[in-house]
């Protein structure tokens, strides 16, 4: 007994990209979802059909907030090829994401000059999670429980719709890169 839960505090320690499970059925398509952008207008997924998409939590004050930077190069080097990266500020981790929206979007363009798409503030977890986050994690489980653990939480989405991978906060932008790569060549 003590050797299976020392083997599962080491797996929820370690750095674990979590397959996707399948879509459920009747949960619906990603394309059914819209959110708030950044300036507060209403935004389909539907407009991103046909591209890769990787859909991020942020945060201005955390520890992973420099991966803003290889996620912007991630994002110049392959959004001409179909990748569009989209970014959801989120202040349920130990507050550190405090600002406004206009404070975010400066944050933002000031310190890493992000072109990609950034939203409105939301809750990825709990009862007022939005409802595109409810999707993404019935669709790509959790090591453990579902929820999002910390910022900077990514999920892989194909050209489909269908969300391919979960990727851990400390799993950084450039170690996705092949993954992009590979769907993209799809």
């Amino acid at each position: 007994m003590l050797k299976y839960l020392i083997l599962l505090l080491i797996f929820a320690f370690a750095n674990i990209n979590c397959s996707s499970q399948s879509n459920g059925g009747n949960m619906g398509s990603i394309y059914d979802f819209s959110a708030k952008t950044i300036d507060g207008k209403e935004k389909s997924i539907a407009d991103y059909k046909g591209k890769v998409l990787l859909i991020v939590n942020v945060a201005s004050k955390c520890g992973f907030t420099p991966q803003y930077k290889g996620l912007e190069e991630l994002y110049r080097k392959y959004k001409d090829s179909g990748l569009e990266i989209l970014a959801f500020p989120c202040n349920q981790f130990g507050g550190q994401e405090p600002g406004t929206n206009e404070e975010i979007a400066s944050f933002c363009s000031a310190n890493y000059g992000v072109s990609f798409q950034i939203f409105d503030k939301i809750e990825v977890n709990g009862e007022n999670a939005h409802p595109l986050y409810k999707f993404l994690k019935a669709n790509a489980k959790g090591f453990i429980n579902d929820e999002i653990k910390w910022n900077f939480t990514k999920f892989l989405v194909n050209q489909n719709g269908d969300v391919v991978d979960r990727f851990a906060p400390q799993t950084t932008p450039e170690s996705i890169e092949k993954h992009i790569a590979e769907l993209l060549k799809k």
